[in-house]
């Protein structure tokens, strides 16, 4: 308190003890799997493994690339943001590794008649070279084509120079560039007796880079996928990236598909129970399961019978596989199958941007799907449904949607994905929004300080239609008193604070009951 010594007048600030708060955000996807290539731009990360976010497909090119062959992250991804997807973090999992040998590069000639006359090739094996040519200027009483100039640029500074060099004589460039270079070894490819005289110019000015051989595949396994948080690598490296509510791992088809075209379950439910494991642990996130490729109902509703492990809150698994157009189809098919869960984590996305997190993200179309791989009917969805199957059915001209919103719940309470995801939003937006609270006087002024802050965030809630009741009593309570407060508690240093609601359950069953109206004598 200040001290008042003089007459006048006094302003002082008083602290508010009820606070405003933001919901935390809802749709913030992590994508683990296999890019095209490693984000090179932080020292601290030099295998690019870490989660890195990305807020556009763009973004996403310029860190790991684009489509290739045997990744399904990109198309997911793509999916992702194509389906109202705005926010994702990625986690590269090396899936190869350098092919050990020399980067070349055969370098053009100015006259095209004369071919690639020069091939570089570099002494270390993936070497990360550039061969810069340049034409040198001809002195006034010089005769046939003029010099060139070979400078060497690793890693972006230039090591080497190798001055005035030509096609034979003393200044030869393989020569000259063999002997004395300990980054490349050059070879003069001119046929023999070809007449140079004619030529004012020899090799094509310009920078050219030394191209390596494609990386050699290397098998993943469930423990690739896992990571570590230490590392920060994997799925347990998602433990730094607070904000994370979704979990998606498309390339476990990639790792899991045998040589004999065959799908390795063990290795499949492997990675999907440590994915479901983290997300029990990280109670504000979801996994999105996709279910193995190629089964038929029957096959799935007994996979999914005898993956008893499977019975989570924190999960949803979706079937079948869709269709999409194939970027990187060159002579092949134009459309690929792949799992839906980008797609599908697009779509929870888009539904919590234009309805709020509290409404089942079902019942909506998927952007940039051509088909289903099978068609589900009623009756096969009537066994896959209860079992916390959700289908991606078509509906002719109302497209291809979701047709479920279920967990893999085996407990009613929390069988819908929509009251696990708004208590998910109210848990994290409660734990961010009362850190105020801490340390403050535990009295009566601080109980009903944290009893009108959490009113008032509830109530806007109900009011936006997160809540079931028709007034603010059915659908939501507060309690923070000396009930829940008592002085064993209060010497312990605790603040406890009950918090009841009411969630919104999706119409899943909408029945009309119809009968016939018959007019009776008056």
């Amino acid at each position: 308190m200040p001290t008042y010594t003089a007459p006048g007048v006094y302003i002082e600030e008083v602290p508010s003890s009820q606070k405003v708060l933001a919901s935390a955000p809802t749709a913030v996807a992590a994508f683990v799997g296999f890019t095209e290539r490693a984000p090179i731009d932080d020292p601290n990360d030099p295998q690019g493994l870490a989660p890195r976010l990305v807020t556009s497909w763009t973004q996403y090119e310029e860190l790991y690339g684009g489509f290739v062959e045997g990744a399904v992250l990109p198309l997911s991804v793509y999916g992702f943001f194509a389906n109202g997807g705005t926010l994702a973090y990625i986690v590269r999992v090396p899936n190869s590794e350098p092919a050990g040998e020399p980067a070349r590069r055969a370098l053009p000639a100015t006259d095209r008649a004369l071919g690639l006359p020069l091939s570089v090739e570099s002494v270390e094996p993936d070497a990360d070279i550039d061969v810069v040519v340049q034409t040198d200027d001809p002195a006034p009483d010089a005769e046939g084509p003029a010099t060139f100039t070979i400078t060497i640029v690793e890693a972006g500074e230039t090591v080497e120079t190798f001055p005035n060099l030509g096609f034979g004589g003393e200044r030869d460039a393989a020569t000259v560039i063999n002997a004395t270079s300990t980054r490349v070894k050059v070879e003069v490819n001119l046929a023999e007796g070809v007449d140079l005289s004619t030529q004012l110019e020899l090799l094509k000015a310009g920078t050219f880079a030394l191209e390596k051989s494609a990386p050699k595949p290397v098998p993943v396994t469930g423990r690739k996928f896992a990571g570590s948080e230490s590392s920060r690598s994997g799925i347990n490296g998602l433990a730094i990236a607070d904000d994370v509510t979704m979990v998606i791992v498309p390339d476990l088809v990639t790792a899991a598909r045998r040589e004999d075209g065959t799908v390795d379950l063990g290795l499949w439910q492997a990675v999907q129970t440590t994915l479901i494991s983290h997300c029990e642990q990280h109670a504000n996130r979801m996994a999105i399961l996709d279910a193995p490729p190629g089964m038929t109902p029957q096959q799935i509703k007994e996979w999914r019978s005898d993956t008893a492990m499977y019975d989570s809150q924190f999960a949803a698994l979706y079937y079948p596989w869709i269709k999409v157009e194939n970027p990187t189809a060159t002579s092949g098919a134009a459309e690929v199958l792949i799992p839906p869960s980008g797609h599908v984590a697009g779509v929870w996305a888009r539904t919590d941007d234009t309805r709020g997190v509290w409404k089942a993200p079902a019942n909506d179309t998927i952007r940039g799907v051509l088909d289903v791989e099978r068609p589900i009917t009623q009756n096969e969805q009537g066994l896959l449904n209860p079992i916390g199957i959700n289908c991606i059915r078509p509906f002719g001209t109302r497209g291809i949607r979701i047709w479920g919103g279920r967990t893999l719940s085996s407990d009613t309470d929390w069988q819908y994905i929509n009251v696990r995801r708004l208590f998910n939003m109210v848990e994290s937006t409660i734990m961010e929004g009362t850190q105020w609270a801490v340390f403050e006087p535990n009295d009566v002024t601080l109980w009903e300080g944290v009893t009108r802050t959490l009113t008032g965030y509830l109530h806007g809630l109900w009011q936006a239609g997160a809540l079931f009741g028709s007034s603010a009593g059915q659908a939501y309570y507060v309690k923070c008193d000396e009930t829940t407060n008592t002085p064993e508690s209060i010497d312990a240093g605790k603040l406890i604070v009950e918090v009841g609601l009411a969630p919104v359950k999706p119409a899943e069953f909408v029945v009309f009951r119809i009968a016939q109206n018959k007019q009776s004598a008056a």
